[in-house]
């Protein structure tokens, strides 16, 4: 005989704890997840939506796809590679990269994979946070957010864009079972992505239009593949990998004297891209269209050796009319032109002073982090911490990323604040740390200071940098050795802290002013 299943007769689903919670394994969780295991730490989990590690560089793997930092200098400084196949490497390199270097650390084993987080609430009484997932239900007494700041594709809006009917996807989500040969495609955006997508599809397609809202400035890529004594060298003669690296870093932070020191010197480097401009585009009325019209650095400056002749070719446009409409086989321009096409590519850039991830994460007082910025503006303290998130930190936060060299050396300094930070949550028996609202309105006070001398500030543009308040909180503003100072030991004082006592009752301790 049956019986109907009653509430009692199921077993309550048992959130699964881990002392210490990680949020992706790009290179940023994935960096943090090899330090605390190097330390003896254990009681962790990588909650990672992909199903692998890798981030960006799992995720887009458009044509073309390569990184613009010079491949030794775009790794792990505990992890060099030897084996790089070129000065600046490819996508699928980057990527085998990663998965070797989370082989070899053995930290595979701490991952949930294909774990969406969809929720993160801070539990005042419990002292801890919960976790909702397409995995099931966490928790854990401390979190840290590696979502990376170019991991939510933007799409336009724009009418009618849903109505199309041919094959329209993001760069970042490339579908690899589209055949572009032959069709007549749009690229809509002329970013970072963009101009390696241009020339990698422009040979293939039969027409291609390109929708450019802003032109960019362009530099020379000073790529080559590495000979084989170079190769022999990096991997068998002690020290000369690791100088080659702090000769690439070196070089790479003489640029930030320009971009956030004094900008006027940045017109040497606009003199070699209108140089570019010139010897690359034969056609002046196509070199009038793609000519920036602001100081180079402004925006993110790019690097390509085939951009510009791509758009030289006779079956490539270059459209700079605002687009008015997208319909089922066309799109249309408010000039009233319209052209059709078979595919379109959106290649609109990264939420990134707007990620949907801050939506899901719900702090002390009920205000999720969105609510937050939306109040006080995009920021942090270090980048690492913010208020009314206690037990949280991030990686990649607030005003860390760059505009001329390896985002893996900020992270790595991130790295070494964080974990030095829940050591110290150990070693002093801390319940809770949470950043001081006055100490981050400090930081960030005197970061805009600095910021609004740079060239990002000045430079006449519009970009992605600034958030909706127009402050500039992407870019650090200032050399990344200085960074690295700031962070290399966590600063308790700057933190208000609670400790347990023996029968489990919480002291509240401010920490001293």
């Amino acid at each position: 005989m049956s019986r109907k299943v009653t509430d009692n007769d199921v077993e309550p689903r048992v959130a699964r704890h881990a002392k210490t919670i990680i949020i992706g394994s790009g290179f940023a969780g994935l960096g943090l997840a090899i330090r605390l295991s190097q330390q003896g730490r254990e009681d962790f989990l990588v909650l990672e939506r992909g199903s692998e590690v890798g981030g960006t560089w799992r995720d887009n793997t458009y044509p073309g796809a390569a990184c613009d930092v010079p491949s030794h200098l775009y790794s792990y400084s505990f992890a060099l590679n030897p084996d790089w196949t070129r000065s600046f490497s490819k996508q699928g390199e980057i990527q085998a990269y990663i998965k070797g270097v989370a082989e070899r650390y053995d930290v595979l084993d701490r991952h949930v994979f294909d774990c969406d987080v969809q929720s993160m609430r801070w539990n005042d009484d419990a002292a801890q946070w919960e976790i909702g997932s397409s995995q099931g239900e966490f928790t854990a007494d401390t979190v840290v957010s590696a979502v990376g700041a170019l991991c939510e594709p933007s799409l336009p809006d724009i009418k009618g864009i849903n109505d199309f009917d041919g094959e329209i996807f993001h760069s970042a989500r490339w579908n690899h079972d589209a055949d572009l040969t032959g069709k007549r495609v749009a690229v809509i955006g002329t970013g970072a992505s963009a101009i390696q997508i241009v020339p990698a599809i422009a040979d293939k397609v039969d027409t291609l239009d390109v929708y450019q809202r802003t032109a960019p400035w362009l530099l020379p890529r000073m790529d080559r593949p590495y000979l084989l004594p170079e190769r022999l060298a990096f991997k068998h003669i002690p020290g000369v990998q690791r100088l080659s690296r702090a000769a690439i870093y070196a070089a790479r932070e003489t640029q930030v004297v320009g971009l956030a020191k004094f900008p006027p010197l940045m017109k040497a480097f606009e003199a070699l891209s209108r140089a570019k401009l010139q010897i690359e585009i034969r056609d002046p009325e196509l070199r009038k269209k793609v000519t920036p019209n602001y100081r180079i650095g402004c925006k993110r400056m790019l690097i390509s050796n085939e951009y510009y002749p791509a758009l030289d070719r006779d079956n490539v446009d270059v459209v700079t009319d605002r687009i008015a409409e997208v319909k089922a086989g066309s799109i249309v321009t408010e000039d009233g032109t319209e052209r059709e096409i078979d595919a379109l590519i959106v290649a609109t850039g990264f939420h990134v002073t707007d990620s949907p991830t801050y939506n899901c994460m719900v702090g002390r007082d009920g205000r999720t982090l969105s609510e937050v910025f939306d109040d006080i503006g995009q920021q942090a303290y270090k980048g690492s911490a913010i208020a009314n998130f206690p037990n949280m930190f991030f990686l990649v936060g607030p005003n860390v990323g760059l505009g001329h060299t390896s985002m893996v050396y900020m992270i790595e300094s991130q790295i070494n604040y964080v974990s030095d930070a829940l050591a110290a949550i150990d070693g002093q028996g801390l319940r809770t740390v949470e950043v001081r609202p006055d100490v981050q309105q400090a930081y960030n006070a005197d970061l805009q200071e600095k910021l609004g001398k740079t060239v990002w500030n000045t430079g006449g543009c519009a970009s992605w940098y600034l958030d909706k308040h127009g402050n500039n909180t992407t870019l650090w503003p200032d050399f990344t050795f200085e960074f690295r100072r700031l962070t290399k030991h966590f600063d308790v004082s700057a933190y208000t802290t609670s400790t347990a006592d023996a029968a489990g009752a919480n002291r509240e301790v401010v920490a001293a002013q």
